[in-house]
């Protein structure tokens, strides 16, 4: 189905700063929404329920698996996420820009379910900086870090499936190039000719 608003999937391997640019993104431009996935994983420093996750039991989350509430879930480095289909259908046939900040197994499931998904991989610059980015953030052992570089060389093996591919090595370089592609994507004649109907109707533009 073709909706009116687009949706923006943007994946990386843990460390890759995927989370520091869509929140640097949201900031700057209103007409993007997050999509809030659901995960069982346990919230970390400040993160708030209903803003940042929806937190989960396991057993909730079993109960939207049963319902077909996911439009995709995965297990990711120990805990489940899953996205609502219904919540993301809403808003993108509402005519609002959505974006998901998921990992590679879901990008790729959203795909499959919305064939119009803009898919965007964060990669970093050198597999030294990923692994110094992971241990600044003092978040995992030593043993979760060295688990997370093994799946970033699973997920990275998947990046010729995207669409767009920014290298995170300067923070505001690459901010610039995601705002340059849902920039990029609102100027495309579908968008267009949905956003400015009047334009082209008095254009006699069909």
């Amino acid at each position: 189905m073709d909706y009116p608003g687009n949706l923006f999937v943007v994946a990386a391997p843990s460390g890759a700063g995927k989370s520091s640019l869509v929140k640097a993104l949201l900031e700057l431009d209103s007409h993007v929404h997050l999509s809030i996935s659901h995960t069982t994983r346990a919230p970390r420093g400040q993160e708030k329920h209903g803003r940042d996750y929806y937190f989960a039991s396991q057993s909730e989350f079993d109960a939207m698996v049963e319902a077909n509430a996911f439009v995709e879930w995965a297990h990711v480095h120990g805990n489940r996420y899953g996205t609502s289909k219904k919540a993301i259908e809403e808003r993108i046939a509402q005519g609002s820009d959505v974006i998901l900040e998921i990992d590679f197994q879901g990008a790729l499931q959203i795909r499959q379910a919305f064939a119009n998904a803009i898919l965007v991989f964060i990669l970093p610059p050198s597999w030294e900086e990923l692994r110094s980015r992971l241990e600044r953030r003092g978040e995992d052992s030593p043993e979760v870090i060295e688990v997370r570089l093994k799946n970033a060389a699973t997920e990275m093996a998947e990046v010729g499936k995207f669409d767009f591919v920014i290298i995170n090595e300067l923070f505001e370089r690459a901010l610039f190039d995601l705002k340059a592609v849902v920039h990029a994507q609102r100027l495309k004649y579908a968008a267009q000719r949905r956003a400015r109907a009047d334009t082209f109707q008095s254009l006699n533009i069909t």
